[in-house]
């Protein structure tokens, strides 16, 4: 008798305990308000509060452009607050952000599996960093992206299927010829992967096309034809 008074006492204080842990995290949530990143409001407690995530604006339904006859669309233009997105989960660490871009991409690519007649179901790609890289930044933010994308579009996430190998410069720095050079042979598709289900690249911007091309040429090197590229935005 005594022991089963003794395992009751033990279920209930340790409820108690995580009642008062959960009104401690509340009240750190109060106290110390979680700010829009881009405003700096707080009446949220959100990294992008509705009003400014509302502000982005999604291009046209249309492809982008072509490569290696693969087509690339790209949900928004590179300035104002998508701009400010890109930079802050890429270059400053703001994590919480990689929610708000992936929503941005998914609801953009919604519609244009609707309206171009798109396959309904793929495996998603985010653009691989090379390890070096990784261990530097500490994170890849298009995987983070991309886990969230497939979250709120029930896609499959596939970070296996192609792999970084070369140590490239960055692009920004670079021509558009030195990009290209830049990029050739600096992935590598791994073997015993689904060729059959279409793929689906995902990336924070496309401006040449070097890093889209390098990895759709190392795909269909490796049998795998069925692939269309997305990305968070262009320069126009």
């Amino acid at each position: 008798m005594h022991d089963k008074d003794y395992f009751f006492d033990i279920i209930l204080t340790m409820t108690i305990i995580n009642h008062i842990v959960q009104l401690f995290y509340k009240s750190l949530d109060f106290i110390y308000k979680k700010k829009c990143y881009f405003c700096n409001s707080s009446r949220e407690c959100v990294r992008m509060c509705s009003k400014c995530y509302d502000e982005l604006q999604h291009t046209d339904i249309r492809i982008n452009r072509v490569l290696n006859q693969k087509p690339v669309y790209s949900a928004g233009v590179y300035e104002k607050n998508l701009q400010k997105m890109i930079r802050g989960i890429k270059y400053h660490r703001q994590k919480e952000l990689g929610f708000y871009m992936a929503k941005f991409m998914y609801e953009y690519f919604s519609q244009v599996i609707a309206e171009e007649n798109l396959p309904k179901d793929y495996q998603v790609v985010p653009v691989p960093l090379h390890p070096k890289r990784k261990r530097k930044r500490g994170y890849n933010h298009m995987e983070i992206v991309a886990k969230e994308f497939c979250e709120l579009s029930g896609f499959e996430l596939n970070t296996d299927l192609i792999k970084r190998v070369k140590s490239t410069k960055p692009q920004y720095k670079l021509s558009f010829s030195e990009k290209m050079k830049n990029m050739e042979n600096a992935f590598k598709a791994e073997k015993n992967q689904d060729k059959n289900k279409p793929v689906l690249i995902i990336d924070d911007i496309c401006t040449s096309g070097a890093t889209f091309t390098s990895m759709i040429t190392e795909l269909q090197n490796n049998g795998i034809t069925d692939i269309y590229c997305l990305s968070a935005s262009s320069p126009e």
